[in-house]
């Protein structure tokens, strides 16, 4: 989907995250339960939907940006910016970017980090040399009250 400047537009139809400015705080995010959960305590602040190390080479975007999009559907206006982390493979990266995210995770010693840092520019998205400091939610038991309070107080830092 193409938004505003023929920009990708954020899984469930909102406006393009803008990219300049602090990032808002990320959760790794492993399945859509999670996701959803990270929406539902994020505000308006929003959230960074981190996906596990390494995912853009097993999970691939299109079933990440569905994960989010199955999320986002149940918590519309929620601010969110996916990421997929796509370790030292610049090929998922710009598979990546090509599907629509506006942000991804490339190891800086990749030899091609500077080309696809560049494409990514030229379509509107940012490439991270590192995973941004994150809450992973796969040990936490999000359907009772002390998973969800971690949740909300990482949310609020």
């Amino acid at each position: 989907m193409r938004g505003a400047k023929g920009q990708p537009e954020r899984p469930g139809g909102a406006a393009p995250w803008p990219l300049q400015g602090p990032l808002p705080p990320a959760v790794v995010v492993h399945a859509a339960a999670q996701a959803e959960a990270a929406l539902a305590a994020a505000g308006p602040r929003g959230v960074l939907l981190l996906s596990a190390r390494g995912a853009g080479a097993y999970l691939g975007p299109a079933v990440f940006l569905r994960m989010v999009a199955h999320a986002a559907a149940a918590h519309p206006g929620v601010p969110h910016l996916p990421v997929l982390d796509c370790a030292d493979a610049p090929g998922f990266a710009l598979a990546a970017i090509r599907a629509g995210l506006r942000a991804v995770v490339l190891d800086p010693a990749c030899p091609a980090f500077a080309a696809v840092a560049g494409a990514a520019a030229e379509c509107g998205a940012a490439v991270l040399p590192e995973r941004p400091e994150a809450l992973d939610l796969g040990p936490l038991d999000l359907r009772r009250p002390g998973g969800r309070e971690k949740l909300a107080a990482w949310l609020r830092r």
